[in-house]
């Protein structure tokens, strides 16, 4: 049972706003450490902690109170010139920060969080009386001896797996307790210096880890409630209701003008009316539109300020002097985008600080500066929004990224050949392709890139990657601004309809039979000096192909630029998507209805190009085969 029944609302107002608050705690101690003397960073960081304080006690939070408090008094004393800002004493506060934030985890699963850890609770107390931050033991938790593997049903060995060690490794939480049998037996106390505390806290923000302490019953560790909540500003709500209104008196308008003709009046003037009310309702319903659509639109900043947090723990883990910079966080994105955008984002970050940047003394022998600038940036280009990360790093290789696939077996010698520089970059988004030399808790798997990719993907957007060896590394993201609405473009095979993203579409051109030739097996096409594959169609969804293809739409995605071969071509729409939960055929992304009340399916271009392994390679050898076929 939870141990606030009753006070839930109360609960979730603290966690929304305490959470922003800390966030934005989080961005001025990264400010801080950079100008310690700004009394007015001071001063917003002291009412912070105050504000969590003062909820946390309406909470009965008696621990989080204290932790609270603690780290009020020492910014009093910051703030009143008795103490000065220092690396370790920063430390010890960003390490009491990470564990409010933990603290907050025990109450969004409706239980109250355990003290603080008591090594942490000394160094602040040592901080706020001047003394350095020397280690403080602290008592350690008792240790739970795994039970003995059992043997196999058909007998097992004495090389077993521990399978609590695996569960340990896997999923980086202890073995649940009601696993466990064998008996836990006295421990001596165990030294554990303050600094460990302030690197396993500074640890755990950088590398996004749960928390090791065993979480409460009910919820499992590191499992994540997505928000569905939204704030909306109340001048577009009001603005919502005043055109629901104006539809309301069109309506009425209508309905007059209906009665009017079905009664036999049908002069000029009548008609006159019912065109103008028509035009009117027209252009009400798109505002409302519009105006419903500004509703899920949230500032980006909400997302980025989690990011210099996480940018600052981690160079300091890695021993780098970064700083990161945002801009354009006023920019608006849907609602529904924030939280998946959330890991791509992190992903890059960390990819910046730990692979784009130089260590400091790399970077003076190259005649840089010893700070590194990693730069987040968000901005609206027409129906899109652009995120960019950008470092001043040591750029990218493609000549070692292109040896290196090799290496791992990712692609052959002949691939990689006949790379360009940009196709040689999106090597990184291979799944097990990784530069590291080492495994780290950073990086090094050849999983994060592809996730980033995939997440990306998922959103109808697309990432770019742009390089300059010895300057730096851009990552380009570039999403739909709203995933209610998707930009297409309307072909035809035949007098069938179908609908692909416009935000694929580089152009549209015809296509003369005399102009297609065969190259290795495949019909292409030269576009200003480009070799383009055709790949028609009906061949993509498996129709038979009736007469040959008039038209073609050059089409790119990140690892392809292509021709597709179509009949003919219907112009552009803003659809509006209708997901196929309960029956979604291969290669369609949803369906959408247009203006003449056609029900027109949207086609997922990457799922129709794509596949996996040996059924690829057969999939699009008879796409080859059929594409120079649809041309003879």
């Amino acid at each position: 049972m939870s141990d606030f029944a009753g006070m839930e609302d109360l609960l979730q107002d603290f966690l929304i706003e305490a959470g922003d608050l800390l966030s934005g705690v989080d961005n001025k101690l990264v400010d801080l450490e950079r100008s310690p003397d700004d009394r007015g960073l001071l001063n917003d960081i002291f009412r912070g902690f105050h504000t969590i304080k003062g909820g946390a006690g309406f909470l009965n939070a008696t621990e989080l109170v204290t932790l609270c408090h603690l780290t009020e008094n020492l910014f009093d004393k910051l703030r009143n010139g008795e103490l000065s800002v220092t690396p370790e004493g920063m430390d010890v506060i960003l390490a009491a920060t990470a564990a409010v934030r933990d603290m907050f985890g025990y109450l969004e699963r409706g239980s109250q969080p355990p003290a603080a850890d008591a090594a942490l609770i000394e160094g602040l107390k040592a901080t706020i009386s001047g003394e350095a931050a020397a280690p403080v033991p602290a008592p350690a938790k008792p240790a739970v001896t795994p039970p003995p593997a059992a043997p196999r049903a058909s007998g097992g060995t004495a090389n077993e797996p521990d399978w609590n060690l695996l569960y340990n490794a896997v999923t980086g939480l202890p073995v649940p307790v009601a696993e466990v049998r064998a008996p836990e037996p006295m421990q001596a106390v165990v030294e554990k210096p303050l600094e460990d505390v302030v690197q396993s806290a500074l640890g755990r923000r950088a590398t996004d880890k749960p928390t090791a302490a065993a979480p409460p019953a009910g919820r499992r560790e590191g499992e994540r409630q997505r928000d569905n909540s939204i704030r909306v500003d109340t001048a577009r709500l009001d603005q919502v209701l005043n055109l629901s209104g104006e539809i309301g008196l069109t309506k009425n308008r209508l309905n007059a003008l209906r009665s009017d003709i079905l009664s036999g009046r049908n002069d000029t003037e009548t008609l006159h009316a019912l065109d103008l009310a028509v035009s009117q309702l027209d252009l009400l319903v798109s505002d409302l539109q519009n105006a419903v659509m500004k509703t899920r639109m949230q500032p980006i900043g909400r997302l980025f300020q989690k990011y210099p947090r996480i940018a600052r723990d981690l160079a300091r883990n890695l021993g780098k002097d970064v700083e990161l910079v945002l801009a354009g966080e006023e920019t608006e994105i849907d609602k529904t985008m924030i939280e998946d955008l959330s890991d791509p984002i992190i992903h890059l970050i960390r990819n910046a600080v730990d692979h784009g940047v130089e260590e400091s003394s790399e970077r003076v022998a190259n005649g840089k500066p010893t700070k590194s600038i990693v730069r987040l940036e968000a901005r609206q280009e027409g129906d899109h929004i652009v995120i960019m990360v950008a470092d001043d790093g040591r750029g990218m290789n493609a000549e070692r990224l292109r040896a290196k696939a090799v290496e791992k077996g990712l692609i052959t010698d002949e691939e990689a050949n006949t790379m360009d520089e940009r196709q040689s970059y999106n090597l990184v988004f291979l799944p097990g392709f990784s530069m590291a030399a080492k495994v780290s808790d950073v990086s090094g798997r050849g999983v994060g890139m592809d996730v980033v990719r995939t997440n990306i993907q998922k959103l109808n957007g697309s990432i770019d990657i742009r390089s300059q060896q010895g300057k730096g590394t851009t990552f380009v993201i570039s999403l739909p601004l709203t995933l209610a609405i998707l930009p297409v473009l309307l072909v035809r095979l035949g007098e069938q309809p179908f609908a692909v993203p416009l935000s694929m579409v580089r152009e549209i051109l015809p296509v003369d039979p005399k102009e297609v030739q065969e190259v290795g097996g495949r019909a292409t096409m030269v576009v200003r000096g480009e070799v383009l594959p055709i790949l028609p169609l009906s061949s993509l969804l498996g129709w038979s192909q009736e007469r040959t293809p008039e038209y073609g739409v050059l089409m790119q995605t990140a690892e392809l630029s292509f021709i597709l071969a179509i009949d003919s071509f219907a112009g552009r729409e803003d659809a509006v998507i209708k997901s196929l939960d309960d029956f979604r055929p291969k290669g369609v992304a949803g369906v959408t209805t247009l203006s003449n009340g056609q029900i027109v399916l949207i086609l997922d271009m990457k799922e129709l190009l794509g596949g996996a392994g040996e059924q690829r390679g057969v999939a699009r050898a008879a796409l080859m085969r059929q594409s120079v076929a649809a041309f003879a």
